[in-house]
């Protein structure tokens, strides 16, 4: 379950409840008020970049990275 973070407008608490995605959201802060908004933050975690592993945005393969001597052999084999 989620956890939302709530406003009173009234008292200007801050408080947050764990809720299913189907609950209603919160109509009274805890002490009785009856102004109250659902305050969005940012994600806690995000992804930047081209990749999260290394071998996401290799073009094949199997996974493995090559040394030179290895990359050098696979041309010459190549170019016979």
């Amino acid at each position: 379950m989620p956890m939302y973070e709530y406003e009173c407008l009234t008292c200007g608490l801050h408080f947050e409840r764990r809720q299913h995605f189907s609950d209603p959201p919160l109509q009274q802060c805890p002490h009785g008020h009856r102004q109250v908004r659902r305050v969005f933050s940012p994600p806690a975690i995000v992804f930047n970049g081209p990749g999260f592993y290394v071998t996401d945005n290799r073009s094949g393969g199997n996974g493995r990275r090559s040394s030179p001597r290895e990359k050098a052999a696979e041309k010459e084999g190549a170019a016979n």
